[in-house]
């Protein structure tokens, strides 16, 4: 009687061993190990350095729709760690920095497209949030339309990275609608400068 052993092939391994290195990466707890002031950029760091693991992989660098893949897969992995790290009992933050980095990493002038709308919307609303919903709603826009990214995957990633956003944002969301949603405080003088010139009620009595 002959017996199948399973047999497990290399460069699988090897890749998942990358992939799983990106979780542990994207599950740090910087809010926690990192001052306030910087951990968001940490954050950032960590997507983009989770995407540059693929370059361990040369063998990948002479197709491009591998490389990317691959980078999609470590940078996925890297914002679940985020999402859901394991250093801090699965209950981590929104991976929206963490996501940033990564298609920062992969496509640089897609994510510094969406830093513009968010600037924009912040300057115009100040709020974050809404902010970073818009940001992630005109990310697949960028690549759909805009720059026609041929990659399936890649297209598919932008669509699932705004409902993944949507969907992490449903609190927001709903602040939002009853308009008690937190504005971070910019642009005081901007406000104070507007308020200032409103004529007064009693004016003209």
């Amino acid at each position: 009687m002959y017996f199948c052993r399973p047999t497990f092939n290399q460069g699988s391994m090897n890749e998942l061993l990358i992939i799983i290195l990106a979780y542990l990466l994207g599950s740090i707890p910087t809010s926690v190990w990192v001052s306030k002031y910087f951990f968001g950029i940490v954050d950032m760091f960590k997507g983009i350095l989770a995407v540059k693991l693929a370059l361990l992989f040369p063998d990948y660098l002479d197709n491009e729709m591998r490389f990317v893949n691959l980078q999609l897969g470590l940078g996925l992995a890297a914002v679940v760690g985020h999402i859901f790290p394991i250093w801090a009992d699965f209950r981590g933050g929104k991976g929206i920095a963490t996501l940033f980095g990564m298609v920062l990493g992969i496509q640089a002038n897609v994510a510094l497209c969406c830093v513009g709308v968010f600037i924009l919307v912040l300057y115009v609303t100040r709020y974050v949030s809404l902010s970073s919903i818009l940001a992630s709603i005109a990310f697949p826009v960028f690549i759909l339309i805009i720059f026609n990214e041929p990659e399936k995957l890649y297209r598919i990633f932008a669509i699932a990275v705004a409902m993944m956003v949507l969907l992490t944002h449903q609190k927001n969301i709903g602040r939002l609608l009853r308009g008690n949603e937190s504005k971070v405080p910019i642009l005081k003088h901007r406000d104070r400068r507007r308020q200032r010139r409103r004529p007064s009620g009693n004016s003209g009595e």
